[in-house]
């Protein structure tokens, strides 16, 4: 039986934001209301399983942004590491409670002096074209990331690792230069490819063709429409419950909580509007997981920038902005004040005792006229014949941080700083920002390592492949790799504590606010978890779900 709804009746049940917007964008493309019911979502069609089998269908979530690529080295953005979760394993991962599972691994060891890893690895497991896994392909996987001649983005997570060797085709010895007390929870849950297909194909190719051990196995893929993976018979926890999994990019978020209200997607992997989030959460019928994000909404400045180089701006910039209007006005009150790099989430991590950034526009005025910049014509301030001007590019089609950048870019002008807003695709953000080829941007971004592990070189060290803002701190380069050697919690603490309190100072990055994150599920989807820590990462889970 279809799940499908009269449109009319959806509308009706949307928040007035919501079904304002929608209808507006119908109206703008000349959409009557009996075509947009076909519109929600292209290719709306859905096999569904039978009321009582826990095999068969397809499982259908929506995105905001594009999968620019399927490689493991691209895990970065959230919509893309949902996909590429589903082709490949680790040998070691950490769960939506920041628990680390064996997988590829049957056991690990290490040794007393945190030199020596010893992995098992389990026998029978398959790539997606019937080939053995073996060691062979984790001494591949790791030695391309350790080959500084390769660049790749998780290379920084190896440079503590002196050699692989592998005695026997089921047993991986890693040899430390150096301890690591993050090797288990980053290097350790690198996804595997296949050494001898990735050798022969490269990088470039396999972004768009990978092979892995993974539950799912890719089907069809369109970075800006849609990505399919298909069921694996051969994987080695079983084959996954339903028949496909379907991503399908859907950017405005009217249109993605109108697909939840008439059964066309099963989940939206991207929050929704704030007060469609809160709507689904207090609705009877729906699994709405709400917790606390890792990752903080900033706005990466490019430290390069001759006017975003001086310290006294970006500070001062921080003092202009009204966060908690932000919050209150756009994200309904579901969101806290970003203090620092990391989040109140983790606890033990946490350093209160960091520089703030209180709302002051007199503040914000007196730094920079300490800083030289004078109050100019058209309300922009001057300095030395430039003007304080600069250009923020927003992620293309982003409805819910894009209200932000108008609010800051309203706030900033009071204070005689002009930021223009360009509309950027993701992809081209997250290549342009590291080398300075953009002035600034606006999304979220994890500085620690996720997991629970707070160590956050690949966004803080110098040449870092996520260092947005091209930060460069002489103190931060020596305490990042001896938070790295220390094992002892205690101590560990100390050193990331300090590099917390030298970010809050030097302000690399506008840090915004820390999301709480909803991930809505529709009435059909079930094997979900009762509770989770992380909901953005329950998406890993998805061969244990079925359609009732």
């Amino acid at each position: 039986m279809s799940r499908e709804r009269d449109l009319d009746q959806v509308l009706r049940e949307l928040s007035p934001s919501t079904r304002r917007e929608f209808l507006k964008r119908a109206a703008a493309m000349g959409i009557t209301a009996a075509a947009a019911q076909a519109m929600i979502i292209k290719n709306p069609t859905i096999v569904t399983a039978g009321p009582s089998a826990k095999r068969g269908g397809t499982i259908r979530i929506l995105s905001h942004q594009e999968v620019a690529s399927l490689s493991p080295d691209d895990i970065g953005p959230t919509m893309q590491w949902n996909m590429i979760t589903q082709i490949h394993n680790a040998l070691v991962e950490v769960n939506d409670n920041f628990v680390i599972e064996r997988v590829l691994a049957s056991n690990y060891l290490a040794s007393k002096d945190g030199l020596l890893y010893t992995f098992t690895l389990r026998q029978g497991v398959k790539f997606h074209d019937g080939s053995d896994f073996t060691a062979a392909d984790v001494k591949y996987t790791f030695e391309y990331h350790m080959n500084p001649d390769n660049a790749t983005i998780q290379g920084v997570l190896f440079k503590a690792v002196d050699k692989v060797e592998t005695p026997d085709k089921y047993t991986v010895v890693v040899k430390m230069k150096e301890p690591n007390a993050a090797f288990l929870r980053q290097a350790a849950t690198v996804f595997i490819v296949p050494a001898r297909y990735h050798g022969r194909i490269g990088e470039k190719a396999y972004k768009a063709a990978p092979i892995g051990t993974g539950p799912f196995k890719l089907k069809e893929w369109r970075p800006a429409e849609f990505t399919v993976v298909e069921a694996f018979d051969q994987h080695f926890r079983g084959r996954p419950n339903a028949d496909f999994f379907r991503q399908d990019v859907v950017p405005d978020p009217s249109v993605r909580a109108i697909a939840l209200r008439t059964g066309t997607s099963d989940s939206s992997a991207w929050p929704l509007l704030s007060e469609d989030n809160l709507r689904f959460e207090a609705e009877p019928g729906y699994t709405v997981f709400r917790t606390s994000s890792l990752a903080v909404n900033h706005f990466p400045l490019n430290n390069d920038h001759p006017i975003l180089s001086d310290k006294r701006v970006r500070q001062a910039m921080m003092h202009a902005i009204d966060r908690q209007r932000m919050i209150d006005d756009v994200f309904r009150g579901t969101a806290v004040i970003a203090h620092s790099i990391f989040p109140p989430a983790l606890q033990y991590w946490y350093e209160k005792g960091v520089k703030q950034y209180p709302y002051s526009p007199d503040r914000a005025r007196a730094l920079l006229e300490e800083a030289g910049w004078r109050m100019g014509p058209g309300g922009v301030r001057v300095k030395d014949g430039t003007r304080l001007s600069f250009t923020c590019a927003v992620i293309t089609g982003d409805r819910a941080r894009r209200p932000q950048a108008e609010i800051a870019q309203q706030d900033l002008a009071g204070v005689g700083i002009e930021m223009r807003i360009v509309e950027r695709p993701v992809a081209t953000i997250l290549s342009q920002l590291p080398k300075g080829e953009l002035d600034a941007s606006l999304f979220n971004w994890t500085y620690n390592a996720g997991g629970g592990e707070p160590d956050p070189s690949a966004t803080l060290r110098v040449g870092a492949a996520r260092n947005f803002s091209r930060f460069k701190n002489q103190r931060v380069e020596e305490l990042l790799p001896a938070g790295l050697r220390e094992v002892d919690p205690a101590k560990r603490k100390k050193i990331y504590s300090e590099v917390q309190k030298i970010v809050a100072e030097e302000v690399p990055f506008l840090h915004i606010m820390y999301w709480d994150w909803f991930i809505i599920f529709g009435r059909r989807i079930k094997g979900l978890p009762t509770s989770t820590q992380s909901g953005s990462t329950l998406i890993r889970d998805a061969y244990k779900w079925w359609i009732e």
